[in-house]
Order: C-alpha cells, then structure tokens, then sequence
C-alpha cells in the first residue's frame, strides 16, 4: 500500500500564470517563541543571487483593502510561476531568503524547530494585542529561508482564523509547485511551516477562549543512548517490560532449545511477552514478531530449519493460517500449539463468518464478472466458504490497493467486492476517489495500466463489506482525531489502513508533506525507522515525534527497532542529541487509578507502579473508552507468558493434554464437499502468486470469468 499511495500526492498544476511581480516588504521584529517543531539538511549552492525586490507589506494595508492571506499566497504562488524558468524562480526565492530577517539565538530553540522538513526550520510565534498572529521564522537553508519568507509575507498580521482558513494541500498556493528537483527536495519546507503556524494559531484560539489544551496523550521517549523515558501512566504500564527479567528470558530460552521450539508472535502482543520474546530472539534465532501474513512464512522457515513444533501467539484465526501453510508445505508433522484452551476471538475476523456477510457474498455472485478480496485475518474456514461462494483472492493491508487495481485492470467490466474490514474499504474508496481528480500521468506513476478514465470507471464497480471492524481501530475516533489535529498536526502521524476515516485522512494529509503514512504494522515501523535514519544521517540535534495510530502492542517492536539503528549509528565520535517519541493517542478514560474489582489486567503484572491500572475498557479491552483511544486487544492478550511456558514444558504431548491447545486442522468440508483446509489456502496461494509476479494468477482469472467449477483448459 505504501509503494502505491506514496505517489499518490504529487503536486497538481499550479495556477493559471500572472505576468506582473508585485513589490513586496517582509515586516521586521522580535518575535517571543511560542511551541515545538524540528529538522535539517545540506545547504543549496547557487551563484550569489542579484539584490531582492521587497516582500509584500502586512502590517494591516493589504487587510485594509480586503485581501485574505490566502489570495496573498495565491497572488505570491502566481507570480512564482510567470517566472520564465526554474533558476528565475530559484533566484526569486534566494532574494526573499536574503530579504528575510535573521532570528535571534534565543528563538532559534529546539521548541521551534519544525519537523519533516529537510532542513533545520525554526519558527516562533505569538498573538499581539489586536488578537493579530506575529510570525518569524529562520532556516540554515537558503532555499527553505526563502519558503519561510513566502509565508511570513502573506500571514503575518492575520487573525488566528485566517491562518487556518488557508489549505496546507492547496497546490495553488505552493511557490515552486512542480518546480526544479532540487526545489522540490525542500518543497515539504512551505507545508511543514504552514502547518506549524496554524497549531500555533489554533492555541491562540483556545487562549482567547479560555481553554487549557488538556493533558497530553502519554508517549515513550527513545534517546540517543537508548535510555526510555515514559510520560504518563499509560505509557509507563507499556514501558514496564522493555527491560525484561533475565531469568524468564534463561528460563524459556532454554526450553525452546532443549526442544527445538519456534515461537510466531503477532505485533500486538502484550507488552511482557514481547519484552522476553525479543531478549530472548538474540540467543535462539526461531523466534519472530510480526504481522498475520509473515507469521505464517516464518513458521515454515522454522520448520525448515529443524523446528519440530511451532508456538503461535496470536488469535485463532493465525494458528490456523500457521498449520495449513506449513501443510501445504509439506511439515504436516510439524506441531502448532496456540495459548489457550479457549477461544482466541478477533472481531474483525466474526464479522466475516456472519449470516450477514453471506449475503454479501451472495450479492457478489450475482453480479458478474465478480472478484473477491478478503482480508487475510479471517479463518481459513470463512476463506474456504468464501472462495465457493464467489472467486477469491486474499490482501494484506499493504498489498490490498495494487491488488484491487491489478484486477480492475487485468479483467474488463470487473466487479470487486472488498470485506470484512468497513473501515479499510471506505479508506481504499477514498483513495481510490482522490486518484480520480490526478492526471494521467501521476495515475500511471502509481498503475501503468490506469488513467483517469478507468479509475472513474472502476469507482461504481468497488463495493465493500459496512458491517465489519477491528475494535481497536474502531476505537480511533472523533474526539481523539480533534486532541491530534489540536496539539500534534506537526507531528508524524501514522495511521493502520484499519482506522476510521477521520484518523485515515489526516495521516493521508500529512503524507504528501512526508509526514504521514497510512499502511500496514510493518509499513507503520518502516516509515518510523526511515525518518529516524535520516535524523542520524544528518547528525543533528533532532526530536522526531510519531502519533502511534494503531495498536500499543507495537510499541516493543519499535523501540527494540529504534535502538537497534541508535547502536548502528553510535560509532561516531561527535553525535548529536536524537531522540524518537512515540505518542500513544489514548483517551483520557482509558486509564484508572484504581483496580477493576481489585483484579489486573489479563497478562500483565503492574508490581512496583502504585495505584496504578491499566482498565479492561468498556467492552474492548485494555486501554479503550467509548471516548476513543482503544490502544490493545483483549484478545491479543490471552497469549501470556505463563500459557507458553505451560505448554513448552508439556512438549511433546505423549499424553494428548494439549489436545485444546493445538491448532486446528480442518478435515471438515466445505458446503460443496471439498477440503475445507484446500480450499481455504487457494485464495492465500492466489495473492502469493501475485505478489510474486504483480499478477492476478491466470487460475483465478479463469475463475472469475468462467466459474470456480471448471478448470483452465
């Protein structure tokens, strides 16, 4: 998903050109500081540039005539782009660079710096007597000096309602808009600054009307000799396991060792277990954490290696996945063992066994031609009922936009129908109506086969599944999406292609100015890890801040990820203070002072943190509220530690006691009288093979034009 949507949002045309440069005056002064912001890159080299026209005035004459800031940036934009080349519109912008006053040292603070430009930015800012927002901004980059000038000339002076008034994504008002590459390198600059100068405006809203802005959401701080700090209660029940027991990770590390054990983990598990999971992967290699799809992958390299029983902690719908993959490949005396012997639920994975969810894939059949995308954290037992019912294929949340877009165009008049997840679907429609309004051009970027016209026409021939969600992602809602937008629209925001809309189109907003990705666990930990790779390739003093929208269970991943690439990096001898904060958006009520009937949660041990609780949630589970904010799934966290301990001592089963503790193995049929388990792998083999090749398998394909009951000849 990331590859594709990355493209996504290049910038559109620019403004119809005006043939006249206006003069122009940036107003000068001191200004107080006024809230955080960060980053850095190498200077432009460029010949002197010739003496600077003066900035447009806007100490109140423009105002006086009536000119919104936002037409000012539309008239400055314009004249950008009557310049007859990029290196005018180069030198335009290093002339406004030099007519720009320099910042004082006190506000060039790192609670000014800017994040996600590629330069280092730094911008202070206050509300003056009239209720009017005075800006000053500075850069140790020509080029992003001259961004920082373009602003400040137009907002200076506005009303707080006036700097929000103005869209960061209108690309009317860029002033290079496609311009020269190396312009463009620096264009994030002019969106990041925007941005950051309406949070500010925001907080001078709130001050007018005298609103605190609130606790912030509590976040873990990873520093530079990866030292972890927690801020808030919530993240300090997260951080509790990060530095796990050594004698626990001894303990099962022997005992997977002794008895040639693998362990597969979701990247959702409880935080304790994932502590000594990872502490425990440096000594026996055959332990992995992951998303749903790479457990199954590992699990049979595992085998392969020499493992003779694979451990799955996750929910039942992954242990299935586990031992039919490792079936089909051939280690069927392979042992698969889940945590429990209850059941191991996932909401998602309910709605898509539903009578209703029947009915709409019986819709499905009776619109031909019909292709079925499933998402892969359903049962193997809805796979298989699926693929009889209508011909299907399985997505992952990173693949699932270029497999819907390869079947559009790999089979004319195609009906696609998407499901379970309601949220991903509206998102996938979302993304899919925004590729409407691009050009040809930055379409094919994307999809060589699609233009504007086939994705117009694909539009009424996508339906998805309304009746199915993640509880946790569902819990993402209004009035946590209001505190991020309030207090960390400057942010990085990340973003599960689960979530809601609202939390999905502001990390989709943020992502064109390189501050937002909205993909998968590992799309989420890649884009955490890229940034934090060119903070330490810059080797500047940086504080890079994520909004973690998904869910917490992450958290072990990313930090033991972070300090990995800390310890890479910490060779050199002159390095810069760097740290990564990852923000948790959990609502206020997501945590209790109290215990829950004087119980704590399933799988965690809250010792040595007094009065402290992490509450069960409403009905969602551990750190969720109505309110929203779910931050990790009760399910997730029937997988404890003990359970696993439990059944390793218990290996091998030569009394059968761990019988309700293996995975299934489907010998019951399908409603046509087929293997469930062989059919039910069918859907996950088609989306191998297309992953292999950007394909739709030709069997599939022939599926979906003549049937699922007749073979390609």
């Amino acid at each position: 998903m990331d590859t594709a949507a990355a493209s996504l949002f290049a910038p559109a045309a620019a403004a119809k050109p005006r043939s006249v440069l206006r003069p122009l005056h940036v107003p000068r002064g001191i200004i107080t500081p006024r809230g955080p912001l960060a980053v850095r890159c190498a200077h432009f080299r460029a010949p002197p540039p010739p003496p600077p026209p003066p900035l447009p005035r806007t100490d109140g004459s423009e105002a006086a005539s009536g000119a919104h800031p936002r037409l000012l940036l539309h008239r400055l934009a314009e004249e950008f782009v009557a310049l007859p080349s990029d290196a005018d519109r180069a030198r335009r912008l290093l002339s406004l660079a030099s007519a720009l006053p320099r910042l004082p040292e006190p506000d060039r603070a790192p609670g000014n710096r800017v994040m996600g430009c590629v330069a280092r930015v730094w911008l202070a800012a206050r509300c003056d007597g009239g209720g009017r927002m005075r800006f000053a901004a500075d850069s140790d980059s020509e080029l992003s000096r001259g961004y920082c000038a373009f602003l400040v000339a137009a907002l200076d002076g506005a009303t707080p309602e006036e700097v929000l008034a103005v869209d960061p994504a209108d690309p009317g008002l860029a002033p290079l808009g496609a311009g020269m590459a190396v312009a463009r390198s620096r264009a994030s600059t002019w969106h990041n600054v925007l941005v950051a100068m309406q949070k500010r405006a925001r907080a001078a809203i709130a001050a007018r009307e005298g609103r605190h802005p609130g606790e912030p959401f509590p976040s873990l701080v990873i520093a530079r000799d990866g030292a972890v700090r927690a801020h808030g209660s919530y993240a300090e029940a997260q951080a509790m396991f990060l530095s796990p027991d050594e004698s626990k990770v001894s303990e099962l590390v022997n005992i997977l060792m002794e008895k040639k054990i693998g362990v597969v983990a979701h990247f959702y598990m409880d935080p304790e277990v994932q502590g000594i999971l990872t502490a425990a992967k440096k000594q026996w290699p055959h332990i992995h954490i992951s998303d749903s799809l790479v457990m199954a992958d590992s699990a049979v390299k595992m085998a392969e290696a020499g493992c003779d029983y694979i451990t799955v902690l996750g929910v039942d719908f992954m242990s299935e996945n586990v031992r039919a993959i490792l079936d089909q490949a051939g280690f069927d005396k392979v042992g698969v063992y889940r945590m429990s012997s209850e059941q191991i639920g996932c909401s998602l994975a309910d709605a898509a066994s539903s009578s209703e969810y029947t009915h709409f894939l019986r819709e499905a059949s009776g619109s031909f031609p019909s292709l079925h995308v499933i998402y892969i954290n359903t049962s193997l037992e809805t796979k298989a009922r699926a693929h009889e019912v209508v011909p299907t294929i399985t997505c992952t949340s990173s693949n699932v936009v270029p497999t819907i877009l390869q079947a559009f165009a790999q089979i004319p008049d195609l009906n696609v129908w998407y499901g379970p997840d309601s949220y991903m679907g509206a998102n996938i429609a979302d993304l899919f109506q925004r590729m409407a309004t691009m050009s040809d051009e930055e379409i094919a970027k994307i999809h060589p086969d699609h233009n504007r016209k086939s994705i117009s026409s694909l539009l009424p021939r996508l339906h998805y599944y309304q009746d199915g969600n993640c509880m946790v992602h569902d819990m993402f809602g209004h009035e946590v999406v209001e505190k991020i937008k309030e207090q960390y629209s400057d942010a990085f925001l990340t973003a599960h292609f689960e979530v809601p809309g609202e939390m999905f189109s502001l990390a989709m907003e943020a992502k064109p100015r390189g501050m937002g990705v909205v993909g998968s666990t590992q799309n989420i930990l890649d884009f955490i890890k890229d940034h934090l790779k060119g903070a330490l390739d810059r080797n500047v003093d940086e504080h890079l801040q994520f909004v973690l929208g998904t869910e917490s269970g992450m958290i072990t991943s990313i930090v033991a990820a972070v300090q990995e690439l800390l310890d890479m990096y910490n060779s050199s001898q002159e390095r810069s203070n760097i740290e990564v904060e990852i923000v948790f958006p959990v609502s206020a009520d997501a945590v209790s002072k109290t215990p829950i009937n004087g119980s704590h949660p399933v799988g965690s041990s809250i010792a040595g943190l007094d009065n402290l609780t992490v509450v069960p949630g409403v009905s969602s589970g551990e750190g969720c509220s109505i309110n929203g904010g779910c931050a990790s799934c009760p399910y997730m966290k029937m997988n404890t530690l003990g359970s696993l301990l439990k059944i390793c001592r218990q290996l091998p089963d030569k009394d059968n006691k761990l019988s309700l503790y293996q995975a299934s193995r489907f010998n019951v049929k399908t409603p046509l009288g087929k293997s469930v388990a062989e059919v039910g792998c069918e859907p996950i083999l088609h989306m191998r093979h297309f992953q292999a090749t950007k394909r739709l398998p030709d069997k599939l394909v022939h599926q979906v034009v003549h049937g699922n009951g007749e073979e390609p000849s």
